[in-house]
């Protein structure tokens, strides 16, 4: 389209009007004791119930140690050990018959404090550091006898079908190892399966879970800690006497083959029957479960029948071997324990009391035992309490007392157990791994109201309930404790607390990197800043079988003009003058850390396609005794992973060096624009921000043009040229065949027109105050102002101001086609999709010229972004919408996103193209650009909010040693400069499955499979997209059960540690709005969270799945300069919510502040001005300005929340049961929504998952 500046259709001097570490306390009613489980001690509960899943359950860190990089350098340690969890469930039955309860008091000691406490029936008591020597009981001892009818327990031995043995799986969780010389510990001994850094949950109905890392062949250390299996070439294995019978599926502490169904021995009162072979014989090890209880069960956090274990962040370090010590190795599940006396020099836990061994005594006998059977634990006498932790409350008919205080009387029925889960197995063992395995805690609030921040919801349960005909117990399922599930929040506070501060990027490999939500310095050795370029896996899978079996997905997250923290150092440029950038004569990789220099300097070797290419005369140094350059320190790009180069005149267009890009504004005047009051605010505010635009490093101001132009139904262009004095007006009426009327004077820079500027802006405002036009077009403007940039010769962007959906007779209209009701059905496709292609290829053109478009939209109805978005997603723009837009309350919103958007980093007419070494290839793209080809990403412009996905795929098995990856981004600076931007990353292959999963980014997976997901919406049904998701996540984890933890028996859900949030993460992306919106949100919502998805980088993508949430009315700050600390974030579950405090919750795009309504008066009065809870004024979605402590912190606190950020947030005021509470709740991803399951469900739903996988 041609330049017709000599068809004017006037020349007018104006127009006439009309035209995140946080701590948890736990409390817990036991004895009408509390007992604060902040910094206690590792506690281990063993629970003996009637038939149910037993449990196992523990909640790792994450960490990387242990690992070590190619060049034998160690991971930086997050922590401890990798740590992990597991818990496992497992109906305890014998012969079909339900298990006798028991109960018992116990002592149990935390920091030197003893404190008595009455474990709920069925419940193992913790063992306090009592001893007993010869079978006689010391004072300090709890006593352990037998309970008449109850089954009969064994410690330490395994339970295998009679006349067999069985080998054994280690199920342990173990300490970390520390360098004591195994001679000062003759005694031990070891275990010769090592231990796994598994994620072990716990109190998941017929679910077992449990998180590991990777094995290795090295010893497992002697820990102090009951509840595993003795390994087959343990002590205990070996031991003839430690066979007992087994039935599948039930714990080994149940003797199968003891008593019949109905027999004396599962009544009240009735007697165990003996059984062979499961008499402790003398000298056999005696295990001592010796540390203090933090707090019991919750009634409703899990199933009977299960192991209970806090956090190994609170247990102490001990001694791989001390005298007498088992291996943890060698310890079994749900054991009673016998005391010993304390070895000299034996471990004591950090930060804690001395603990007593496990110790291996001479001539122990069990106390209380009938011959021929393991001790068991005795009833105690009186009442049995009420709600005994472990249980559920049940209803129905309860169980009659055979004796003590409640001997013929009826027992309430929430002392019964609870129902059976069929299908369930319970733990049998640990994965080996090299690593530790942290075992999480269980805890929680007890008695809590179901949906009061706190509680629990109820869920359903499954027939046959002992006790009584199921006809007679209202059935209940045992309701889990969601605090009790891997957390977002303690992963991502761990991860700050030991990995903030600087990161070395590594070499000759990358180091694995912190978490996107940790604020780290990179210090660039050879691999690139992970801000720039991360990877999901940091191990090259060697072949392609390897990568299908695992499932991961091998992909790259490329943000290459990503921001950097202020200490990090920028990519430096390389200026080769006109011998230009050197690269591989084969593949065109470019020169980087890993070229090999041969021949003495005269060639170098490509790693990626391992050409030989001769040097550059210009380019040549000698190479020293090592093979390096000896102007290396000279040669940025040879040791350095990021950096640019200067390009010259082949890599421009057409051959000639690019102009300074140019900014177009084009706003939109009609009526309503007027009236919203959209006109008036960017007139007064868009000068100011024209001094913020971006510039090249070093420059002193900026070199970028500027234009303007407004719009109704016809375009209006403005001469800003300063000779002219006053601006001039330059109308097109002919929006069919739209054209350019002035090339000259129409774009400027802002110094040399700054009058001429301020003056446009002035008459703007005032010309069209009275306008009556209500109808507006978009097409035709968006081609005038790209036809603007391709007269001037320049690379641009246009940003574009537009009200309603377009509807004058002109190229682009649209009509409308609003149907939410069609949302979240198979028909959404319908309104999800373009109506027309027209926008989609003005995209195509926009990119092919250098142009990008920013659509900011203010509808006040349907504008059809699905049709519209396809300009902005093509070409490399951003789309901003404001519904409703008001100046009060949306003004400050819309220029914070505007003048970040002018003033960010930005590059223009960009072409990305990802390399690879030998053996992969990029085959899938994700993110918003266009490609004319296989391999070619091209951009209008690009900016530093914006990154893309490379999925990387193998065309053969890759050879041993190292695997390569390098970024090329060729663009346009802002100064008109063609440059190249250069990341580079080199990862080690493998084909062990252990080590893919132990270095897995989870950030980048997550954000990977997120935008996958929505690329899939366009195609396929929701309920196709949300199982597509749901199968991914549950082939990842069943390929790492079966490949890295085959011992574990199939009713654990065995997490590995670096994915254990996998869960949490996939339950998020099928229930964004991006992905399940419904009717509840409308169309054109729907529409602009699928497009912004697209381009967003990993932190932003996080931050929009897993918000974040943290009280703020405690906050004060005295002076306005004070520096102000956030406080602990809490997970994302209206139950974490306190009456008594507000929160800020925040994903990125929306902010609440919730109030509860037993929040301070004081504190409401100094933050809103208002005299209560309920007189707060909840419409005005601000935080006025006022002059006390507290007003001042919350101030504080959201302006940094907004700091930085590509869009500022909507701000929103929600009292405590609000009406808007309830969409409010749709933000709080870990509960159940209308149509979406909570975590816990959604992790159920993963573990059948996996379960149907491996069957």
């Amino acid at each position: 389209m041609a330049c017709k500046s000599e068809a004017l259709y006037g020349s007018l001097q104006s127009r006439p009007p009309g035209t995140a570490n946080f701590s948890v306390v736990l409390y817990a009613k036991v004895s009408n004791l509390k007992l604060q489980a902040a910094d206690i001690l590792h506690t281990q509960f063993h629970t003996m119930l009637p038939p149910m899943p037993s449990v196992s359950a523990a909640f790792g860190q994450p960490a990387f140690g242990g690992m070590q990089q190619p060049n034998g350098l160690p991971f930086p340690q997050p922590g401890e050990q990798n740590k992990a969890t597991m818990a496992s469930l497992a109906p305890p039955m014998q012969n079909g018959q339900p298990a006798q309860l028991l109960n018992q008091s116990v002592s149990s000691t935390a920091y030197g404090q003893q404190a008595t406490v009455m474990n709920a029936p069925g419940l193992h008591p913790p063992a306090s550091s009592a001893t007993a020597q010869n079978g006689v009981q010391s004072p300090q001892m709890s006593t352990v006898t037998a309970f008449p009818g109850a089954p009969p327990m064994f410690t330490g031995l395994q339970a295998t079908e009679p006349g067999k043995m069985q080998p054994q799986v280690p199920s342990s969780a173990t300490f970390p190892p520390m360098d004591f010389p195994s001679a000062a510990n003759p005694g031990s001994v070891n275990a010769s399966v090592a231990p796994s850094n598994n994620t072990f949950l716990p109190g998941l109905a017929s679910l077992g879970v449990s998180s590991s890392a990777v094995r290795s062949s090295a010893t497992m250390p002697s820990g102090t800690i009951s509840g595993t299996y003795p390994p087959p070439t343990s002590t205990l294995a070996r031991n003839p006497a430690a066979s007992h019978p087994t039935v599948p599926s039930m714990p080994p502490n149940m003797l199968s083959g003891s008593v019949q169904p109905n027999s004396a021995s599962f009544m009240p009162g009735g007697q165990p029957q003996p059984a062979t072979a499961n008499v402790l014989q003398a000298g056999q090890p005696v295990v001592s479960s010796n540390t203090s209880m933090a707090h019991p069960i919750p009634p409703s956090s899990m199933a009977p029948n299960s192991q209970l274990m806090v956090p190994t962040s609170l247990l102490g370090a001990v001694p791989p071997s001390a005298p007498g010590v088992i291996s943890p190795s060698q310890v079994m599940p749900s054991s009673v324990t016998q005391f010993g006396p304390t070895a000299p020099g034996s471990a004591t836990m950090q930060g804690a009391a001395p603990v007593a061994p496990y110790v291996m005594p001479g001539n122990q006998q069990p106390t209380n035992v009938m011959p021929g059977q393991p001790p068991l634990m005795s009833l105690p006498s009186g009442p049995m309490p009420p709600n005994a932790a472990g249980f559920p409350p049940t209803s129905g008919i309860g169980m009659m007392a055979q004796g003590g205080a409640n001997a013929g009387k009826l027992l309430p029925p929430n002392m019964m157990g609870c129902p059976p889960v069929s299908g369930v197995e319970h733990m049998v063992g640990t994965v080996g791994s090299g690593q530790t395995m942290a075992m999480h805690g269980i805890g929680g609030v007890q008695n809590a109201p179901p949906r009061a921040p706190g509680g629990v919801a109820p869920m359903a349960g499954p027939p046959n309930m002992m006790g009584a005909p199921t006809s007679a117990i209202q059935q209940q399922k045992p309701r889990l404790d969601p605090n009790l599930m891997p957390s977002a929040v303690q992963v991502i506070d761990e991860d700050r607390s030991t990995r903030s501060g600087p990161f070395p990027t590594g070499y000759p490999t990358a180091e694995f990197p912190p978490l996107t939500t940790t604020e780290y310095i990179a210090q660039d050795q050879g691999n690139c800043n992970p801000k720039f370029m991360r990877t999901t896996l940091y191990a090259a899978p060697a072949s392609s079988d390897v990568l299908k079996n695992s499932q991961l997905p091998f992909t790259v997250a490329v943000a290459p003009f990503a921001p950097l923290h202020p200490s990090e150092m920028r990519p430096p440029i390389v200026d080769l003058l006109e011998l230009g950038p050197i690269r591989c004569h084969r593949c065109k990789a470019y020169m980087c850390p890993y070229m090999e220099f041969q021949d003495g300097g005269r060639r170098f070797k490509c790693p990626f396609c391992l050409a030989s290419t001769a040097v550059e005369e210009a380019y040549f140094a000698h190479l020293d005794h090592n093979g390096r350059r000896t102007d290396i320190q000279q040669r940025v790009e040879q040791y350095l992973g990021s950096y640019e180069f200067v390009a010259t005149k082949p890599y421009c267009k057409n051959g000639i060096r690019p102009k300074e890009p140019a900014f177009i504004f084009m706003l939109d005047v009609s009526y309503t624009a007027v009236h919203c009051g959209l006109v008036s605010v960017f007139c007064k505010n868009i000068r100011q921000m024209l001094d913020k635009l971006p510039r090249d490093t070093g420059e002193p101001k900026s070199s970028l043009r500027v234009g303007f132009a407004t719009y109704d139904h016809t375009i209006h262009f403005y001469n800003l040229k300063s000779a002219m004095g006053q601006p001039q007006m330059l109308v097109v009426g002919d929006i069919t065949d739209v054209f350019v009327p002035l090339v000259d004077g129409f774009l400027v820079t802002v110094d040399e027109a700054e009058t001429a500027i301020q003056s446009l802006l002035t008459e703007i405002e005032t010309m069209f105050a009275e306008t009556r036009i209500t109808e507006t077009m978009l097409g035709p403007v968006i081609e005038a102002g790209l036809d603007a940039l391709k007269c001037a010769d320049r690379a641009g962007k246009l940003f574009i101001f537009h009200t309603n959906l377009p509807i004058v007779e002109a190229p682009g209209k649209l009509k409308n086609r609003d149907d939410r009701k069609l949302l979240g059905t198979d028909k959404e496709r319908g309104v999800l999709q373009p109506a027309i292609d027209y926008y989609g290829k003005l995209g195509e053109e926009c990119v092919k010229s250098g142009c990008a478009v920013d659509l900011f939209l203010f509808p006040n109805a349907f504008v059809d972004v699905a049709s519209l978005s396809p300009v902005c997603t093509i070409s490399g723009g951003s789309l901003y919408k404001y519904h409703y837009f008001e100046v009060q309350k949306d003004g400050e919103r819309f220029l914070a996103d505007l003048a970040h958007d002018i003033s960010r980093e930005i590059a223009f007419d960009v072409m990305m193209r990802v390399r690879t070494s030998t053996g992969l290839r990029p085959t899938g793209f994700f993110g918003s650009f266009f490609m004319d080809n296989s391999t070619d990403m091209e951009f209008g412009a690009m900016d530093s909010d914006k990154a893309v996905h490379v999925e990387i795929r193998h065309d053969d098995r890759l050879p041993e040693g190292n695997a390569y990856i390098q970024s090329a981004s060729l663009f346009t600076s802002c100064s008109g400069q063609r440059r190249l931007r250069i990341h580079n990353m080199a990862l080690p292959v493998s084909s062990d499955y252990n080590q893919l999963y132990r270095v897995a980014d989870s950030h980048c997976l997550v954000s990977f499979l997120f935008k996958q997901a929505e690329s899939m919406v366009r195609e396929k049904s929701p309920k196709e997209v949300r199982d597509s998701v749901t199968s991914r996540c549950a082939q990842m984890l069943a390929t790492y059960r079966e490949k890295c933890s085959e011992q574990a028996p199939l009713g654990q859900l065995i997490l590995p540690e670096c994915l254990k949030l996998l869960p949490l993460y996939g339950s998020c992306i099928i229930r964004n709005d991006a992905i399940s919106g419904g009717s509840d949100v409308t169309v054109d919502d729907r529409a602009w969270m699928m497009q912004l998805v697209a381009s967003l980088r990993i932190e932003d993508t996080m931050l929009l799945l897993y918000p974040n949430v943290f009280p703020i009315s405690d906050l004060t700050l005295d002076q306005p300069t004070d520096e102000i600390a956030f406080p602990a974030s809490v997970r994302a579950s209206y139950d974490n919510l306190s009456a008594e405090k507000a929160y800020v919750i925040y994903n990125g795009l929306m902010m609440f502040i919730w109030i509860g309504l037993g929040v301070a008066q004081q504190w409401v009065q100094d933050v809103f001005n208002a005299n209560s809870v309920t007189h707060l004024n909840t419409e005005n979605h601000t935080v006025p300005e006022r002059d006390n402590a507290h007003s001042r912190a919350v101030r504080r606190v959201l302006e940094r929340i907004n700091m930085g950020r590509a869009r500022r947030m909507k701000l929103f005021v929600i009292r405590q049961q609000d009406a808007l509470e309830a969409w409010m709740k749709r933000f709080l991803v870990e509960d159940r929504s209308s149509n979406m399951p909570s975590y816990v469900d959604y992790l159920c739903n993963i573990h059948r998952e996996i379960r149907s996988l491996l069957t």
